[in-house]
C-alpha cells in the first residue's frame, strides 16, 4: 500500500517538494508508531512506498534526525528513535510554557481564514462524533488541530517548535492509547480551546491549553 502525504491541519497548501512531501509522510507515519520505536529505517523501502527516488527521502532523513525522531549510527543505518517515557516530563515542561503562548497568539493574530478553519474543525469535535471514533482517527484528529492552533499563531518559529515538541509527546502517546478509555474526552477537550481561540479570548485560551498539557502529563504517568 502507498503511504500518503498529509498536509491538512496546518500545513502549508502551496504545492510540495518531492523533498516536503516525504518528509511530511515519514515524520507522520514515525509519530504514530506506523514505523515502530527501534526499527530500521531502509531508504529504498520508503522510497517504493513513497513512490519516488531515493533523495528526497535521504534529505527527510536528515531533517528528522534533527527532530528527534529517527537517529543515524555510523555503519550499522537509521532507525526510528525509542520512545522513552523518561522524557515526558522534560517535553512536558517546554509544552506548559510555550502551548498557553501559542493558544493566547491564536487569540490574538488568527486571520479571518484561520477562525473558519478552526471553526470547521471545532465541529468534527462535537461529543457525538468523535465518541465512536477508533484511537488511530482521534490521535489523527489531535494533531490536525495542534498543527492548526499552531499555524494560527502566525508566529513560523513557534509554530516550528511546537509541531516538534507535539510530535514527540503524540509518540509517547500512542503507546498507551489502547488503554486510555478516555481519548476521546481528552481530545475533545480542543472544542471550548477552539472556540476561546475563534472569538478573540486570548486569557481563556491560554488557561484552557495550559490545562491539556497538565492533563496529558497526568493521563499518561497514571499508567506507569
Amino acid at each position: 500500500m502507498r503511504a500518503t502525504v498529509n498536509v491538512g491541519g496546518g500545513d502549508d497548501e502551496s504545492p510540495l517538494s518531492l523533498a516536503e512531501q516525504a518528509y511530511r509522510a515519514i515524520r507522520d507515519m514515525l509519530v504514530m508508531l506506523d514505523i515502530r520505536p527501534g526499527m530500521p529505517i531502509k531508504e529504498d523501502h520508503l522510497a517504493a512506498s513513497l513512490d519516488m527516488g531515493r533523495t528526497p527521502v535521504r534529505e527527510a532523513l536528515k531533517r528528522l534526525e534533527g527532530e528527534r525522531l529517527v537517529v543515524a549510527y555510523p555503519r550499522r543505518g537509521t532507525f526510528a528513535t525509542d520512545v522513552n517515557i523518561t522524557d515526558l516530563a522534560h517535553i512536558s515542561e517546554v509544552r506548559q510554557q510555550l502551548e498557553p503562548v501559542a493558544a493566547a497568539k491564536a487569540a490574538l493574530r488568527a486571520t479571518p481564514a484561520d477562525r473558519i478553519a478552526l471553526g470547521e474543525l471545532g465541529a468534527e469535535l462535537a461529543p457525538e462524533r468523535i465518541s465512536t471514533l477508533p484511537p488511530e482517527q482521534l490521535m489523527r484528529l489531535d494533531l490536525r488541530v495542534h498543527r492548526a492552533l499552531y499555524a494560527a499563531t502566525g508566529n513560523p518559529y513557534l509554530e516550528d517548535t511546537l509541531v516538534r515538541y507535539d510530535n514527540l509527546a503524540t509518540r509517547i502517546w500512542c503507546l498507551f492509547v489502547d488503554r486510555l478509555p478516555g481519548m476521546a474526552g481528552h481530545v475533545g477537550e480542543h472544542g471550548p480551546l477552539l472556540r476561546a481561540v475563534v472569538d478573540g479570548e486570548e486569557e481563556q485560551a491560554a488557561r484552557l491549553a495550559a490545562e491539556h498539557v497538565a492533563g496529558f502529563e497526568r493521563e499518561v504517568r497514571a499508567l506507569l
